[in-house]
């Protein structure tokens, strides 16, 4: 006969052992965003280099979005590329009238599909070749620099050694119960890339705002060993580049780009699956961190209502407050440094979204990609 006690007490320590795993996440990685202070670096010069935005049929977004790059207060020579990828929009003809009023504006024609090329990895790679400065500043063109020192800020994370710098793509705050959970998500997300790069194990940037050297993108051979992937010119690039000694982070919320969110479920939910399509070509050591981060994440909840029920829901919660108040505390600080601090009061509730979503987006790992530009 089964001995059912055992059974539920084995259910117990594997809820322990998954709450031990999430607080050492917690204590020895996310901490470290939640914690971290901006280096003095007293001998900080501003330094020459090269924003490019890709663009195609985005004629409204920039009307709308680029004079917020065109008026930045940067004092250093500097050049804005927007790279027009086929578009048949009236966008050439803004570019055209947008370079009438700001001489440092270049504007990059391309009229044919590169072969065996998707997404858009051909296009930025001519913006990049095309680059008259050694540091390039990525953008989108659906994004808006959060402040006029956009450059300036993200700029800074050039200290001696560093190669590539990760900046935070935020979403703009608009009512609703999908306004929150997608700004969650990519708060949740930045959580994590930010954590890693400053425990010296980079392993993603989003391109609404990432800056590395041309230097490195050449040495890389640009994106060849990636081309055959639709998506990936920013994290997948950022995973083969990016290590320990020539990673830096910029949190500073002048330093953000802001963009719209998406206004359906389904259209966010299409989002995130071409973008979690990329994660299966990760270095494994980023494969297995990550993976066990959501697995245990994905368990926490149903192995503590088991654990209530069935053995001792008084030794079920003190086990997962320790985790909770942990949590609390970490996603308070972190939320503050992404601005992002009027999320925090809905915490727990997005921390058990995080089973629903996990189950929702896992398919999406070993989904083949669309090939598709986005």
């Amino acid at each position: 006969m089964i001995d059912t006690s055992l059974i539920w007490e084995s259910v117990f320590i594997s809820f322990c052992t998954v709450i031990a795993v999430q607080v050492l996440y917690y204590l020895f990685l996310f901490a470290r965003l939640a914690f971290y202070k901006k280096p003095d670096n007293p001998q900080q010069q501003e330094q020459s280099l090269s924003v490019i935005v890709c663009a195609r049929d985005e004629a409204r977004n920039l009307l709308r979005n680029l004079p917020g790059i065109l008026v930045q207060q940067y004092d250093t020579e500097h050049e804005i590329i927007v790279v027009n990828d086929n578009s048949v929009d009236e966008s050439r003809f803004i570019l055209d009238e947008f370079k009438k009023s700001f001489v440092n504006l270049k504007s990059i024609e391309l009229t044919q599909e590169a072969k065996l090329i998707s997404g858009k990895k051909f296009p930025l790679s001519m913006g990049i070749k095309s680059a008259k400065y050694d540091i390039v500043l990525l953008s989108d063109a659906d994004c808006v620099p959060a402040s006029e020192h956009w450059i300036y800020k993200m700029q800074e994370g050039y200290t001696d050694g560093i190669e590539v710098v990760l900046g935070y793509g935020a979403y703009n705050k608009k009512p609703g119960l999908l306004n929150k959970i997608i700004r969650f998500e990519t708060f949740h997300t930045a959580l994590q890339y930010f954590s890693y790069a400053l425990a010296g194990i980079p392993y993603m940037g989003v391109g609404r705002n990432l800056s590395y050297k041309r230097e490195v993108f050449l040495k890389n051979k640009g994106f060849s060993s990636i081309n055959q992937i639709p998506s990936g010119d920013d994290d997948l690039f950022i995973n083969q580049v990016a290590k320990k000694s020539n990673t830096g982070i910029v949190i500073d919320p002048e330093a953000h780009t802001l963009s719209e969110p998406k206004r359906t479920w389904g259209d966010w939910v299409k989002q995130k699956y071409r973008h979690y399509t990329t994660s299966r070509y990760y270095l494994f050591k980023h494969k297995f961190l990550l993976g066990l981060y959501s697995m245990t994440l994905f368990l926490v909840y149903p192995l503590l209502i088991l654990s209530i029920i069935f053995y001792s829901w008084e030794q079920a919660l003190i086990a997962f407050a320790v985790r909770f108040l942990l949590q609390a505390i970490v996603y308070y600080k972190s939320m503050k440094k992404l601005n992002e601090n009027d999320l925090w009061p809905y915490f727990l509730f997005f921390d058990i979204w995080m089973f629903f979503y996990t189950f929702l987006f896992l398919p999406a790992v070993w989904k083949k990609p669309r090939k598709n530009w986005d």
